[in-house]
């Protein structure tokens, strides 16, 4: 059974900083991409960043912004988030899509408010 936890959403003014983790438990391969997604009011989920095995990807949106971190032994995923504006408001879902078998594990979700 795979579980992913979030931790590290808040209320945090604008220009500010947030960390956001995932521990994952059940299954955690560095083949696996884990990432992150984030869904504003209204709006549809959309992914936020992502990585697998050395590569990186970013949402044209946060990138030079946010920074994805991954470490295998402990399989947790992190997301370094930088000069925050208010559009990056919304809940932050940590994500890990099985390389075998394509299924997407989702975590409970994390509040991100960003105040102007």
């Amino acid at each position: 059974q795979v579980q992913l936890v979030e931790s590290g959403g808040g209320l945090v003014q604008a220009g500010g900083s947030l960390t956001l983790s995932c521990a994952a438990s059940g299954i955690s391969r560095s083949i696996d991409a884990m990432g992150w997604y984030r869904q504003a009011p209204g709006k549809q989920r959309e992914l936020v960043a992502s990585t697998r095995g050395i590569s990186t990807n970013y949402a044209d949106s946060v990138k030079d912004r946010f920074t994805i971190s991954r470490d295998n032994a402990k399989n947790t995923v992190a997301l370094q988030m930088n000069s925050l504006k208010p559009e990056d408001t919304g809940v932050y879902y940590c994500n890990l899509n099985c390389a075998f078998s394509g299924r997407n594990y989702w975590g409970q979700g994390t509040q991100v408010t960003v105040s102007s």
